[in-house]
């Protein structure tokens, strides 16, 4: 069984950086897509950004695309966010997740294994 820890969250100024770390247990982990997803209190989760077991495809939302940067160190069993240029609205807890089958997807139904999240927060 596969157990995702996420760490890096915190509170940051308007305009600032936070790098969010995930780090997997397990012999799959380098084999399939992970995700960042977030959630605001009181709205749906949502998608944040994806990227496949070699690194070579990555998928953002249109709300952090040019300000996040997603990538995965498979030899640490880690998958990284870089979030630059943060607004208020990046607010919420973000949990990294792991697909079990091939594939690429930004839909949270579509990966099996989540972790517990991190909190951002943003203050303006």
């Amino acid at each position: 069984q596969v157990q995702l820890v996420e760490s890096g969250g915190g509170l940051v100024q308007a305009g600032g950086s936070l790098r969010l770390s995930c780090a997997a247990s397990g012999r799959t982990f380098s084999l399939y897509s992970m995700g960042w997803f977030r959630q605001a209190p009181g709205k749906e989760r949502e998608f944040v950004a994806t990227i496949t077991w070699t690194g070579g495809t990555a998928l953002y939302a249109d709300s952090v695309k040019g300000r996040f940067t997603i990538s995965r160190d498979n030899a640490k069993n880690t998958v990284y966010l870089q979030m630059n240029s943060l607004k208020p609205e990046d607010t919420g807890v973000y949990y990294c997740a792991l697909r079990n089958i091939w594939g690429i997807t930004t839909v949270g139904s579509g990966y099996a294994s989540w972790g517990q999240g991190t909190q951002v927060t943003v203050s303006s």
